[in-house]
């Protein structure tokens, strides 16, 4: 999905919803709205996959009669969040009844860097380019979670994939 794409599924979602209703993207839709011009083909959600509240398995509901795929994603059971994340959400507007952010972008790349595909590092370069990311906050965010890295299961390379995001920034 391309940026237009996504705001459309937010508009149709904020016409079903409860009035201020709130969702929190943390995949590759939420950098498409922040301008990335990697294309993505789902929507994910900061949210409980094992059991979704009535909002979640709206959204869930509502995406898949569109024909698209909607996850939600509970990414504090996969990285530490960083100190001061739920301060650095991006407000993305208002579609019908629905505010929409694009989380942290620290706990984004924070993510992202754990995983460390490709794709998941040219996202990074995208952040730190745009200014959503300093590279050397990134790095203290990134060995503070080494800290708690077996508590989170953080890949041990992720000192190797910050290694490699270094070079791509070069």
């Amino acid at each position: 999905m391309y940026p237009l794409e996504i705001r459309n599924l937010l508009q149709k979602l904020g016409e079903r919803v409860p009035q201020d209703s709130q969702l929190i993207l943390v995949g590759g839709s939420a950098l498409a709205l922040l301008g990335n011009p990697r294309s993505t083909i789902d929507l994910d959600f900061w949210g409980n996959d094992l059991s979704p509240n009535p909002l979640h398995r709206l959204i869930i509901q509502v995406a898949s009669e569109l024909k698209i795929h909607a996850e939600a994603v509970p990414l504090e059971r996969f990285i530490p969040l960083p100190d001061g994340s739920a301060r650095r959400n991006l407000r993305m507007g208002k579609f019908g009844n629905l505010e929409v952010f694009v989380a942290d972008p620290y706990s984004i790349a924070l993510s992202k860097l754990d995983r460390g595909f490709d794709t998941d590092l040219d996202d990074i370069v995208f952040l730190v380019r745009n200014g959503y990311v300093d590279v050397q906050e990134l790095e203290r965010i990134t060995k503070a979670a080494l800290v708690r890295a077996q508590e989170f299961d953080l890949s041990p390379e992720i000192l190797d994939h910050f290694s490699e995001l270094k070079r791509r920034l070069n």
